[in-house]
């Protein structure tokens, strides 16, 4: 698997990135946008996103991600287990995320094992039973993504050093660690062994000190682009409002300008480490005509 440090000798798909705008993780599936769905999707569209990539959070929807990643061109998905859903999931599920991987193998959208991960900072979950089963699950589609050959994304709350452990244990598969907010040297943790790390709305609140300085000072290779639709709303919208992909626009922007440079080259470069992380994600970008 290419590092991050080697992007920039790695052959650039053929279209322009210069306005690559990628959601690397928006929910779309989820109930928060069954009433305008549609409207969602033409309104990030028509902001200028050119790409979403949709991950799922138990077996009942791997087949409705899947299905709102054809709806639009660059849709792509991932499936997996989310810790969260852990709880509710069956030991047959991992067996079901096995069988839906071999199955759609050969599906150029299918990009990534996710969202899957661990969950320490809900108390009902973070101790006893609840926890081991965590990484129990987790463990498991570490395995199953290993096998399938496909990157994981990660959920990473309060659970940085757990999380390193068991991807020490596997073979190189790297992916996305999703709304990072760790130390820088969890961060480069994740980064040496081939992760980038997802940047959305919650850096763009100013008492986000320790993120603002992750996303200000670590190499903007290492970064991807991301909103966590309907979830993590950025500073600029009411607070508790439903986030959407549309918003991926104005997290370029505020990285920009946090960083001082300009938003071209913020959507170059974390384009260019997406298509990197997640292989088949520089495939779609590249057959799809703009």
């Amino acid at each position: 698997m290419p590092t991050l440090d080697l992007i920039s000798d790695l052959e650039r798909p053929s279209n322009n990135l210069m306005n690559a705008l990628f959601d690397t993780h928006c929910h779309l599936d989820a109930p928060e946008f069954d009433a305008d769905r549609e409207s969602v999707i033409s309104h990030a569209l028509a902001s200028g996103v050119q790409g979403m990539l949709i991950p799922a959070v138990q077996a009942a929807d791997f087949e409705k991600v899947r299905d709102l990643a054809y709806q639009f061109d660059r849709g792509a998905y991932a499936v997996g287990i989310h810790p969260m859903f852990v709880r509710h999931a069956h030991d047959q599920d991992l067996k079901t995320l096995a069988s839906f991987l071999q199955q759609h193998r050969n599906d150029p959208r299918l990009v990534a094992v996710g969202e899957i991960g661990l969950d320490f900072f809900v108390p009902e979950i973070s101790h006893g039973e609840q926890r081991a089963r965590q990484i129990e699950f987790y463990k498991g589609q570490l395995e199953i993504a290993e096998q399938a050959k496909l990157p994981v994304i990660l959920h990473v709350r309060r659970s940085q050093d757990e999380l390193l452990k068991w991807l020490r244990r596997r073979g190189p598969m790297g992916g996305i660690a999703h709304a990072f907010n760790g130390s820088f040297q969890q961060a480069q943790q994740f980064i040496d062994l081939g992760f980038a790390l997802g940047v959305g709305g919650a850096f763009t609140f100013t008492r986000a000190k320790q993120i603002r300085r992750l996303v200000a000072e670590l190499p903007l290779s290492n970064l991807v682009l991301e909103t966590d639709s309907p979830d993590m709303a950025p500073a600029w919208l009411d607070k508790g409002s439903r986030n959407t992909p549309a918003q991926v626009a104005g997290v370029a922007q505020a990285l920009a300008t946090l960083r001082g440079i300009t938003e071209q080259e913020v959507l170059e470069k974390t384009a260019n480490t997406a298509f990197t992380v997640i292989p088949k994600l520089r495939d779609l970008w590249s057959t799809v005509k703009p």
